[in-house]
């Protein structure tokens, strides 16, 4: 065992996980949750630093937590009797008997991302018919940052920024969309890109982002993507789909920014020949409202004002038909960023988050014109009580391609 650190389970270090659990636990304590069983990826990174297939058991009567691990059996935990290595669903009431004092009577689960089968094998192993859904709690816990999580959505964002700054250079002449989007992948990855796209549910897919030109962007999408794209095949409908890129017509790059496990959001726009003035004008007006958007960012601030102060900028400049998309249009203009891409609060018309200090928020008001294609920017954000912290920097004029 070379480095025996990294086998520890807790990678986040006392502290740090004492802040997250502090907070979920204020939480559970305010909706009467004596305890949780915590299974999602997402979530375990999230107390722990890393990920690890068992379950975190969470309860408002210790300090600590109980690990039950299943595998890398190598992990350890330096407070005996916290981390117990399981085999079957049968271990856990045991385990969680001999940690909690008593056996538990209901135990919140993650209802919105545990299977059916896994759900009701839980409650019968726990002897429990129901049990509290901690889903939305924990996920509106995870969208107030801690300071640690705001250093390494920063650094995402300051890689994701370095590799746009390249995009220009990465363009040869003759490439189509998908070409284009290999080459930047690449770069990404080279830079430090994790590659993965942590999405909450399973009603949306997506590869390392979207790269889209012409009138592809106006192809709708089964997703709730402000851009869609046909893809490269119908098994993974959106996106890139081979074509041509061409003079006058922009090229919208929206690529991952997982630089850290925190992922950072950003789209700018690109061309080649002669920037149309339309294209221009309506670059300037995202980036406008993202400007507009960002001063309002104060905590406390309904984030349903957020898109109506969006939408009556887009109407006021003509544009209602064309934002968020033509044929189809998604239902935002902007959502949380962490751990996942969709993350709290959501920035619609019937959102009834209310933004708090260290959000970190993607805006991304963006227009689709039929014979253009997409035009728009994307910024993330952390929420301060002076306004929105702009954390992707890159150029937001569109930028000539090479």
């Amino acid at each position: 065992m070379k480095n025996p650190e990294l086998h520890q389970i807790n990678l986040l270090g006392k502290d740090e996980q004492n802040r997250r659990l502090s907070a979920l636990r204020a939480a559970m304590n305010d909706a009467s949750i004596p305890c949780a069983l915590f299974h999602n990826n997402a979530n375990i990174y999230y107390l722990t630093g890393r990920v690890f297939r068992g379950y975190i058991f969470v309860d408002l009567l210790h300090e600590g937590v109980l690990y039950l691990l299943r595998r890398p059996s190598t992990l350890h935990h330096s407070d005996e009797g916290s981390l117990k290595l399981i085999s079957r669903f049968s271990d856990i009431p045991t385990a969680i008997a001999e940690y909690h004092g008593e056996k538990p009577g209901n135990i919140a689960l993650e209802l919105d991302s545990l299977s059916y089968s896994d759900t009701i094998k839980l409650q019968k192993t726990l002897e429990t018919e129901s049990s509290s859904n901690i889903s939305p709690l924990i996920r509106r816990v995870r969208s107030v940052k801690t300071e640690r999580e705001l250093e390494m959505l920063r650094e995402s964002g300051e890689k994701q920024t370095l590799v746009y700054r390249h995009i220009p250079e990465l363009y040869k002449e003759g490439m189509t969309d998908i070409e284009l989007q290999v080459e930047i992948e690449r770069d990404s990855r080279l830079h430090g890109c994790l590659g993965q796209f942590r999405i909450a549910g399973d009603e949306m897919e997506l590869f390392m982002g979207n790269v889209l030109t012409g009138d592809n962007a106006d192809t709708p999408s089964p997703y709730d993507f402000a851009m869609g794209g046909q893809g490269m095949d119908p098994s993974l409908p959106v996106g890139a789909n081979g074509t041509l890129i061409r003079p006058g017509i922009p090229v919208m790059v929206d690529v991952n920014g997982n630089y850290t496990g925190y992922m950072t959001d950003m789209t700018r726009c690109y061309y080649t020949g002669e920037l149309p003035q339309r294209v221009a004008e309506l670059n300037k007006l995202s980036a406008d409202i993202c400007a507009e958007l960002a001063s309002m960012m104060i905590p406390g601030t309904p984030a349903s004002s957020l898109y109506e102060r969006a939408a009556q900028m887009a109407a006021e400049a003509g544009m209602s038909d064309y934002f968020m998309g033509h044929r189809s249009h998604a239902g935002f203009v902007g959502h949380g960023v962490g751990i996942e891409i969709n993350e709290l609060p959501v920035i619609a018309p019937r959102s009834k988050d209310i933004l708090a200090e260290n959000n970190v928020i993607a805006l991304e008001p963006k227009f689709v014109i039929p014979g253009i294609g997409a035009v728009g920017i994307e910024n993330t954000y952390i929420v301060r009580k002076n306004g929105g912290e702009q954390i992707t920097n890159a150029e937001t004029q569109p930028v000539q391609l090479s």
